[in-house]
């Protein structure tokens, strides 16, 4: 039997938007065909987005479909850099983002962007007085609304409030927090000037039981951006190409009950992460968890294994029939240090010794029974190893 406590990496596929994009593969056409075909497609298309407008807190025009977050994040941080004002070159970029957001970046450094970088503190909070101070003059900013792999929520509103009153364009990763932390992208952004504030916030499908390769970036009406992809008028210009019908109708539906739910699951998540501290805390007394204590996501423990190596811990999960991962699936297989835990001012060893359980939807009391039925063993078992493999290094 397995037990799936990666749902920050994907989570599964819900009913709802099954059987919404089933029911809607049956409607055969181009929705930017202008025959009867054409426009039933465009119908669905339309009300789809209206739907996952309602719910995101935005105009349906502001909704502009994509294939996840990291294609979000880019067409946000990309169009924004390429429509800066002249003199803005500058990118403000906290350090522990998700490295969609961290290699996008990276490579408008390479075409002249100065990085303005911002610390987070030892729990993996934005620090936002560092925020503010980094933003004058800046051509955006960008900022998660929860840390993927902590877990620890910030202030959006702050930050929001922060940019709009630098006059700096803002994106939000909200990608993360969707359907755990309430959000309103038109509450967020509130009186911001016309372009400045909050102008784009992600959103990624998976995360919420939507199919993969859906997702959405809202963009705000005054925004300026440049699209990434050219080749048609679709999405006021911003994303060329033939749209997902089927896609944005799983979408939306995905959307609208996970936001009808939110309440109750964050309050039955919150327990059973509690309980999955409380036990491997108490199975495992050296265990530290990482992030804020209290507001964090209600499906994250993140926890530090002093003088275990994460790979060798999620091995040995994974053969009790466990997933865990070790920070964001976007890293998977790649055996580096977590960027994070080190933004928040622990060594190498402590970023390499850190586990990310992650609960959802269809996470029950008999997946953290599991966990805690054999992480003492495991921890053993990975420390026994680690002790080993650094006393055959010193020898030689």
């Amino acid at each position: 039997m397995r037990f799936y406590l990666d749902h920050a990496a994907t989570s599964p596929l819900r009913s709802e938007a099954r059987d919404a994009w089933l029911a809607a593969t049956e409607v055969v056409g181009n929705a930017s065909s202008t025959h009867g075909a054409g426009q039933d497609a465009r119908r669905l298309l339309e009300e789809s987005r209206e739907r996952a407008a309602a719910v995101l807190g935005c105009d349906p025009i502001e909704v502009v479909l994509t294939s996840g977050g990291t294609e979000s994040i880019n067409t946000a941080l990309n169009g924004l850099w390429r429509a800066r004002a002249a003199g803005a070159d500058a990118v403000v970029l906290p350090d522990a983002e998700h490295h969609a957001t961290m290699d996008t970046v990276a490579a408008l450094a390479k075409e002249g962007a100065e990085v303005r970088a911002v610390p987070v503190s030892a729990q993996a909070r934005i620090d936002l007085e560092a925020f503010r101070a980094a933003l004058p003059g800046a051509a955006l900013a960008t900022a998660l609304v929860a840390n993927n792999e902590a877990g620890t929520i910030n202030d959006a509103s702050a930050l929001s409030r922060a940019a709009a009153n630098a006059g700096v364009p803002l994106h939000l990763d909200a990608v993360a927090a969707w359907g755990h932390v309430r959000l309103s992208f038109r509450e967020l952004r509130g009186d911001a000037p016309a372009a400045a504030g909050l102008v784009a916030m992600s959103v990624a499908g998976h995360k919420i039981g939507a199919p993969v390769g859906t997702g959405a970036l809202v963009v705000a009406r005054s925004a300026r951006i440049e699209p990434l992809l050219h080749g048609g008028a679709q999405q006021r210009g911003l994303r060329a190409g033939t749209q997902d019908v089927a896609g944005a109708a799983a979408f939306a539906a995905a959307l609208e009950a996970t936001e009808a739910e939110r309440d109750s699951e964050s309050a039955r998540l919150s327990a059973l992460r509690d309980r999955l501290i409380a036990g491997i805390r108490s199975a495992v007394p050296q265990a530290q968890l990482l992030g804020d204590p209290v507001k964090r996501l209600p499906g994250n423990a993140h926890l530090l294994f002093p003088g275990a190596v994460g790979e060798s811990l999620l091995f040995l999960l994974d053969a009790a029939g466990i997933a865990a991962s070790t920070g964001s699936a976007c890293q998977a297989g790649v055996a580096e240090p977590s960027h994070v835990v080190m933004a928040m001012g622990r060594d190498e060893h402590d970023a390499r010794s850190a586990l990310r359980f992650t609960l959802g939807r269809t996470s029950a009391d008999a997946d953290v029974d599991a966990v805690l039925a054999v992480i003492q063993d495991v921890y053993a078992r990975a420390s026994a190893s680690a002790s080993a493999s650094a006393s055959a290094s010193a020898s030689r």
